[in-house]
Formats: C-alpha cells, sequence, structure tokens
C-alpha cells in the first residue's frame, strides 16, 4: 500500500500537516489516478467496512436492511451493494428524527461527540438535522482542501466565501475547505440589505483568489459592482467556485461568469447531508465535475429502480460516505438528475465525470402538454441571447384543461433604453430562440431591467400555480352544485 493510499484508513484518520509539493498537481497522487480496477476494490473494503460499522450502531440501518433482506455479511462486490442495499431518502432522515429526536436513530457517535449542528432550512417540511463530529469536521475539511488544490488554490491565496453561514452546509465547508488548504480565509458571509456593494468594495481591496457561492450570487455581485462604478475584472479573482443550483456547468452561464470577473468558473455541489458536498467537483483541466470515488461512492442511478445507468446515460446520483462516521449516508439518493461518463481526462485523474454537472432536479422537471423541460434549460437558453438582463421567472398556469407556460425576461438596461422597436425584436428573439432549443411555444414577456429580485441564494424561479388553478375550478363547481 502506498504511501498516499495510508491516507485512507478506517476509521478515518488524517494527517493535518500534509501537504502536496507545491508543483503537485494532486493531493494524492495515487489515490486520484490509480487504476479503476485497484480503486474499486479498496471501495469495496470500504464499504464492507462501513456497512458494517452502521449495523453495529444504528438501528436505523438495520431496521431498512432487515426489511430488504441485506445484512452486511452479504457484501462480496459492488454489484451487491448496488443490487441488496436499499437507497434511502430524505423523507426516510426526517422520519427518524421525528421518532427519534434530534438526530434520528442513524445517529452512530454518542450525543456528547457531536461537534457541529447544521441541517436543511424546513421550508418544505420537517427541517434535518446534521450532527459533526470532530473527527468528521476534520474529514470534511481535509476533503475540500484536496479538491481546493485540484482546483488551483494553493496556500497563502486569499479565499472569499460568499454565501450565509447558517444552517447551510456550503459555506461551512468551504471556510473549513480553506482553512485546512493553509488559504486566508475570508468569510464574508452573505444576506443582509447592501451585503453585494460591499462585498464588492471588499473583493476590490483585497484582490483574493478564490471565491464560493452560488451562479446566481456572482452574476448579482458583478451587475452591483458595475453600478457602483468597480469593475469585477479588476477583483483579481483566479477561481470561482459554486454550489446550491444548477449553472455552472452549463456553458452559456460559465461562460459569463468568466468573462464578467476574467477567472476560471469550476461547478462542484452535491447534498448539505452528504457534505463535504464538492466530492463532485471540478479540477483546473477537466471541465464539468469528477465523482471523487474514495471520499463518496457515487452511482448513477434508474430513478424507478436505483440500478446504475450505463455511463453516457442519464440517472439520479445516489452517494454513500466513505469518510463520515458520524452520521454515514449508505445509498442516499439525491434526487438530481445528471449525466455520467468514465473518459480519460484532462487532468489524469480516473474518476468518473459529470461533464454537464447538475442538470436540476427530478421533481423540477414541469411537463407541458406532454413535453419535459428542466427550468435549468431554459435559463442556458436565455444566457446565449445578447440583451438578457439576468433574470426571468417562469410561471405555469391553466386554462381550461390546457397547460400554459408564460417565461417573463429582462431586458439589460441599454437595450431597455432604446425604446419599444427593440423591445419587440428582443422579444421576437426570445420566442424563437426558445422554441427551437425546448421544442415547445411559450408566451414570453419581456420586461424592465431590475423587475425579478435577486438573491444570495438558491433563485426560485418557476411559479407553479396550476394547482391553485384547479381549486379555484373545485371552489367554483362547489357553489354550482
Amino acid at each position: 500500500m502506498t504511501a498516499a493510499m495510508e491516507q485512507w484508513s478506517w476509521p478515518p484518520r488524517f494527517d493535518d500537516g500534509y501537504f502536496p509539493q507545491a508543483d503537485s498537481r494532486y493531493w494524492f497522487p495515487h489515490r486520484e489516478t490509480m487504476p479503476q480496477a485497484e480503486r474499486e476494490a479498496a471501495i469495496l473494503a470500504r464499504l464492507q467496512a462501513i456497512c458494517a460499522y452502521a449495523w453495529d450502531h444504528a438501528p436505523f440501518y438495520r431496521r431498512k436492511w432487515d426489511e430488504a433482506g441485506f445484512h452486511p455479511s452479504h457484501l462480496k462486490s459492488l454489484e451487491d451493494f448496488e443490487e441488496k442495499v436499499p437507497v434511502i431518502r430524505k423523507a426516510d432522515l426526517r422520519a427518524a428524527q421525528a421518532a427519534h429526536p434530534p438526530f434520528g436513530d442513524y445517529l452512530c457517535v454518542p450525543d456528547a461527540e457531536v461537534f457541529h449542528v447544521h441541517g436543511t432550512s424546513g421550508t418544505t417540511g420537517r427541517p434535518t438535522a446534521f450532527a459533526v463530529s470532530q473527527g468528521d469536521w476534520r474529514a470534511i475539511a481535509n476533503a475540500h482542501a484536496r479538491i481546493m488544490w485540484a482546483m488551483g488554490m494553493r496556500p497563502g491565496d486569499t479565499i472569499c466565501v460568499a454565501a450565509i453561514f447558517s444552517l447551510y452546509m456550503g459555506s461551512w465547508g468551504a471556510l473549513a475547505g480553506a482553512e485546512r488548504l493553509g488559504a486566508k480565509a475570508f468569510p464574508f458571509g452573505a444576506g443582509a440589505a447592501g451585503m453585494s456593494s460591499r462585498c464588492a468594495q471588499w473583493l476590490d481591496i483585497l484582490k483574493p483568489a478564490g471565491f464560493y457561492g452560488t451562479p446566481t450570487y456572482a452574476i448579482h455581485l458583478a451587475e452591483t459592482a458595475i453600478r457602483d462604478g468597480l469593475d469585477p475584472r479588476r477583483f483579481g479573482l483566479k477561481y470561482m467556485f459554486f454550489s446550491g443550483e444548477p449553472g455552472a456547468s452549463i456553458p452559456s452561464i460559465r461562460e459569463r461568469i468568466e468573462d464578467l470577473y476574467a477567472a476560471k468558473v469550476y461547478d462542484s455541489g452535491s447534498m448539505g447531508e452528504m457534505t463535504p458536498w464538492m466530492h463532485v467537483g471540478g479540477s483546473r483541466e477537466t471541465p464539468g465535475m469528477l465523482c471523487w470515488q474514495d471520499i463518496v461512492y457515487t452511482e448513477v442511478c434508474d430513478p424507478q429502480t436505483h440500478r446504475r445507468v450505463p455511463y453516457g446515460q442519464r440517472g439520479t446520483p445516489v452517494y454513500t460516505h466513505l469518510e463520515r462516521m458520524s452520521q454515514p449516508m449508505i445509498r442516499l439518493e439525491s434526487g438530481d438528475l445528471t449525466v455520467w461518463t468514465n473518459d480519460p481526462t484532462p487532468c489524469g485523474r480516473t474518476y468518473p465525470q459529470l461533464p454537464m454537472g447538475i442538470i436540476g432536479r427530478v421533481d423540477d422537471m414541469i411537463t407541458i402538454r406532454g413535453e419535459n423541460v428542466y427550468p435549468s434549460e431554459i435559463e442556458a437558453a436565455l444566457c446565449q441571447l445578447p440583451g438578457y438582463g439576468g433574470e426571468h421567472r417562469i410561471f405555469i398556469t391553466r386554462e381550461g384543461t390546457m397547460d400554459e407556460m408564460m417565461i417573463s425576461v429582462e431586458l439589460d438596461p441599454e437595450r431597455w433604453e432604446r425604446g419599444e422597436d427593440v423591445r419587440r425584436a428582443f422579444h421576437a428573439q426570445v420566442a424563437a430562440h426558445l422554441h427551437s432549443m425546448l421544442g415547445l411555444r411559450s408566451v414570453i414577456e419581456i420586461v424592465a431591467p431590475n423587475t425579478h429580485p435577486r438573491t444570495d441564494f438558491k433563485a426560485k424561479r418557476v411559479i407553479d400555480d396550476r394547482a391553485a388553478f384547479a381549486e379555484m375550478l373545485r371552489r367554483q363547481e362547489k357553489v354550482s352544485s
């Protein structure tokens, strides 16, 4: 076993003083470039260890696996893992925490060992609490530092974390990684009124090398800086990495951010439950995302059968922690959509890739008159158009028995001021382009700049009022009867 693989022990241990050579492309050269068969053998051994650990420490997994007829002793191959281990879902985690508050009966360490508590916002149901032990916090920091190294960041770089510091794990993971990397951590945060102007001022003063946030916020921040008389290209940013929403792997959005800042853009991020969320993240030379399989084992599966789809096909990622002990996720279904490949990479890492990043979510898909549409595809199409003002909203309604989609699109300030003829021409251009890209006719509305609210977190651009329309019809029928 090589020295690099010695870092991959069970229980996990980390040398917090370890750094690769400054000119090394890789944090762990052997782990990141090993032949697939060798890595899969190591992953199988880790899966056997973590399944046995979860069986011994988590009634949640014993219950789930008993119901499925699985025992860790049955795990002899990666095919066994795929075929015999059932997926778990966020709803399962919420139910476990409701029955066994606050952390659920999948907490595998004593309560006294919980070091950080994070979680979901709970806007769509009961919040989910993430209990993170001190050892797991070190694992998170080390994994993020590895991937940030792959993006090009180095000790001594200043890295701005421009995301909300709350229960949200994205900002904390980026901060922990920056600290472990030996960078100058600049946790600016986000969220308060006027923060964007102040953030632009700080970036102009500090000239950081790295930046973390959401794609939506990066575009909004650049617009704010330009409005305030600052040039985002003079901030000196070299590396911008994103999570929280699809976008940074969409060529038109990535190119727009790169043009605004003259920086390299990296897509990253899976789920808060899976932090280190950058286990699907980019490298300096390889576009899209890499699946860092020795940190989190990723399978891209058919959403119905949860069996792996062949490389080149679309499916939903299913994730398994390989370096976490407090609340290990074992075959957690993400609900996201992606396409994976397993081609040789420019960076030489032998991981599978998500060349288009995360496309969207299974439950975000909009079905309009029998056609399936993903909001990220609409955003990508709009970003290709000169004159797009940076924000839009998608309204779904129902007229009689027919679904209708109306897209409200901002025109940029310069073109808006040119008058009605320019606005009509842009309207025609948007309608034609979206019809060509989506194969679906939509109602298009062109609106003034800054009509739609900006956000420093995940942009909510779809407003589906079909359920409200159906309820209105039911009320009318009730009154009529």
